[in-house]
């Protein structure tokens, strides 16, 4: 905290110094508008609530097509706020899994679903797959509009097509860090729900920790990021978050936020979601244990003694304070290990491997190791990450977390589950380019029927599995040898 008191980090950050992270202002100074982003957002509201009116009177459904920070806050949104009365279901697509995908089309009448599809490069490939199987689905472009930049390739296709709307959001933005943009607050408007109070709430943890008259000292946001960076540099690197089960569905927009942004270079944080409380106790040397709100297990981390940061949640509409909180610490645990929290080196080998699958690159398909085989190499201090590109809405995922938990109970380390390729664009950062303490599990399963991708000469059973070699294959390549893929069944039965 003296160290970044004495940079004057906070001050900094807030005036948009990119030289706080790096001299070369590359992939930063033109990623730092969220700090300013709710006064965008503001002016934008009374429109986007005239416009989800409208739409509101047309349809039951709303589908937010989208991957990682385009969509995981309309996730949280939807899985925390029950649906509002007058107005449309809101659900997110962010899966090739071509039963996840056939599911949205059994579900949702077509002539009765919106369709939003949010990319901020407006070239995201799952994006512009979603978006074109929607489109054959029902070409009707009253019932489609999309969240992009300005300027970008998939505003220019939905104005060809006359989508209803083209929202461009604030372009110095980086999509992890795009909650409370036009990627948070359309989905939002569109399913009724009150986006000035997260706003409000924004407002008002700006005010009680932006620097004010030069001064620099102490506040929430600069002590979380202290600490979270302080424990990673000392060897308390998993930042294990127990969240209050009203905001459960917040864990998946933190565990990007966090990875992504401090998992690179060698060094890191891995926040560590979703894990029963007693294993994470059992072993808690290597790790920061954070609580948000009324969280199980407060009381018994508070009584073990350990590293604990505790976080109140009083309303549902205080997480547009804990976004803004924790996008300032997480950036600040950037300065405190020095890395540029805006950039993901790694993310992009994974998306160029797959690419060049799919397009009949000449590479022999991933041998199965028994599981039993690839637990045998974890060590103390470690981590088990589960990769698993299955369906998220399949049996096998729900079981995924039984087996997590079950291993990470017999192995006393730390245990992650990923959901491909939705991980790629959040955890994939930091298990690429983090720690090498990682030992990967990756499962490949698919059911059901393929569906065809309009427009493309690969399915999205072939994208999907593409995806998942070229994981492999990225993490490799940046020096993980414990990568295994492994049998579905088999690590079931582990």
């Amino acid at each position: 905290m003296a160290d970044l008191q004495q940079r004057h980090a906070a001050r900094r950050l807030w005036e948009l110094d990119s030289t706080l992270f790096a001299d070369d202002p590359t992939e930063i100074a033109n990623r730092m508008g969220w700090l300013h982003v709710a006064e965008f957002s503001r002016r934008w509201w009374p429109e986007l609530q005239t416009q989800a009116g409208w739409i509101a009177t047309e349809v039951g459904h709303v589908v937010v097509a989208g991957m990682g920070g385009s969509s995981l806050f309309p996730e949280v949104l939807a899985a925390t706020v029950p649906r509002q009365k007058g107005f449309p279901q809101l659900q997110v697509l962010d899966s090739t899994d071509p039963a996840a995908v056939a599911r949205v089309g059994e579900t949702c009448p077509p002539e009765y679903t919106f369709v939003v599809a949010a990319s901020k490069s407006g070239s995201t490939l799952e994006t512009r797959s979603h978006l074109e199987w929607l489109w054959e689905w029902n070409p009707d472009p009253s019932r489609f509009g999309v969240v992009t930049d300005p300027g970008s390739a998939l505003g220019e296709a939905a104005r060809e097509r006359g989508f209803l709307h083209v929202w461009e959001n604030h372009p110095d933005i980086g999509g992890r860090y795009s909650a409370l943009s036009l990627f948070g607050l359309v989905p939002a408007a569109l399913a009724g729900l009150d986006g000035l109070a997260l706003l409000d709430a924004a407002d008002e943890a700006a005010e009680a920790i932006e620097p004010l008259d030069g001064d620099d000292g102490p506040d929430l946001a600069l002590s979380l990021g202290a600490a979270i960076g302080a424990a990673a540099a000392a060897g308390r690197g998993k930042l294990t978050i127990l969240l209050d089960e009203r905001v459960s569905s917040f864990g998946a927009w933190l565990e990007q936020l966090v990875a992504e942004s401090l998992g690179k270079h060698g060094v890191g944080a891995l926040p560590v979601l979703g894990e029963p409380y007693d294993i994470a106790l059992a072993h808690p040397d290597d790790r920061l244990f954070v609580t948000i709100g009324d969280a199980a297990g407060r009381d018994e981390l508070r009584a073990a003694g350990v590293p604990l940061v505790e976080l109140s949640l009083e309303e549902l509409g205080d997480l547009g304070a804990h976004v803004l909180v924790w996008e300032v610490a997480v950036a600040l645990a950037g300065r405190v290990l020095g890395i540029n929290p805006f950039d993901q080196p790694d993310v992009e080998a994974a998306k160029v491997a797959a690419l060049g699958l799919l397009g009949g690159e000449a590479t022999p398909p991933p041998s199965i190791t028994p599981v039993a085989d690839a637990l045998a190499t974890v060590r103390p201090g470690d981590y088990v990450a589960i990769c698993a590109f299955v369906d998220p809405g399949s049996d096998a995922a729900a079981r995924l977390e039984g087996v997590r938990a079950r291993l990470g109970r017999r192995l006393g380390v730390a245990t992650t589950l990923g959901i491909g390729p939705r991980f790629l664009h959040s955890t994939g950062q930091y298990h690429k380019g983090g720690p090498r303490n990682g030992v990967f599990l990756q499962v490949l399963h698919t059911e059901g029927e393929d569906l065809v991708i309009p427009g493309q000469p690969f399915s999205f059973g072939e994208l999907k599995a593409a995806q998942a070699a070229g994981d492999l294959q990225a993490l490799h390549a940046a020096g993980q040898d414990r990568a295994f893929r492994v049998d579905l069944a088999d690590l079931l039965d582990a």
